[in-house]
């Protein structure tokens, strides 16, 4: 089994902190229906755990049913942040990937509520360039231009 470099699981006291959402939920406290919504958040956050290799990321969900998949690196397109101006003074964000992987054939890979995101975007981008240089891996973009 390959070293882990990093394991972390969305945040939900950085939800909380980071997102109007989680401002909102903090209200509603105040009336007993917030405590439905943050035990929600904190299940479905607890639910979910990724671990960074060397060469993929590993995402790990569910509690009562399980189910473990695999990312490897040099199949990794784009990597994106993205964060609004509350969560960025959280240091909270979500973190999308884009990739070959059948895992994201259908949509993107979307871990939100990463604490340290910046960080863990940077990480990612060197790990992903370095799996693709060690496999040789060069992407071709094919532009279908107008010859008419």
């Amino acid at each position: 089994m390959a070293e882990i470099l990093d394991s972390f699981r969305p945040s939900t006291a950085g939800w909380l902190k980071g997102s109007l959402a989680g401002w909102g939920t903090l209200l509603l406290c105040l009336i007993g229906v917030g405590f439905l919504i943050i035990l929600a958040k904190w299940l479905e956050n607890v639910s979910s755990t990724f671990e960074i290799t060397a060469d993929r990321l590993v995402i790990r969900r569910g509690i009562f049913s399980k189910s473990i998949d695999e990312i490897e690196f040099y199949r990794v397109k784009d990597i994106r942040l993205d964060f609004s101006l509350i969560s960025e003074w959280a240091n909270i964000g979500t973190i999308t990937l884009v990739s070959s992987d059948e895992t994201t054939r259908r949509a993107p890979l979307v871990i939100p509520n990463v604490e340290n995101a910046i960080t863990r975007r940077e990480n990612l981008r060197t790990l992903i360039d370095h799996a693709r240089r060690r496999r040789g891996v060069r992407e071709i973009d094919m532009v279908q231009e107008d010859l008419g």
